[in-house]
């Protein structure tokens, strides 16, 4: 990753603590998060910038982080998404892929696993 290059990196999460280590582990890898409680914050952020990543909870209040995936697809977004979650089953895993994600994480992976993940989508 050049030193001069900033990558933004979502995080839609409706857990603080996911935000919060997600968050910490991207800056310490020189990366900007910006974090988001839900899908509706985040499409509602008419100041958020292009982002070379985006980090989704699978199961949020509101609108899942699938659909949120369905809906920038849709309206032609073309930032590379990762999903996290804690709810691992083969139905969510075949969602997850149809939709186009970059890839997919149990959130009992470990963090230097969705990090390297984030930094092959982001580049």
């Amino acid at each position: 990753m050049s030193s001069t290059t900033t990558f933004y990196v979502a995080v839609v999460d409706d857990d603080e603590s996911v935000c919060r280590s997600l968050g910490r582990l991207l800056r310490a890898s020189g990366m900007q998060p910006i974090t988001y409680g839900s899908a509706e914050e985040f499409l509602a952020d008419s100041k958020k910038p292009r982002f070379d990543c985006l980090v989704f909870d699978v199961q949020l209040r509101g609108m899942s982080g699938i659909e949120l995936a369905r809906r920038l697809v849709a309206e032609g977004g073309h930032a590379p998404f990762i999903f996290i979650t804690a709810h691992d089953d083969a139905e969510t895993r075949t969602a997850a892929q149809a939709v186009g994600c970059a890839a997919y994480f149990r959130k009992i992976d470990t963090g230097a696993d969705v990090l390297e993940a984030v930094r092959r989508a982001a580049g």
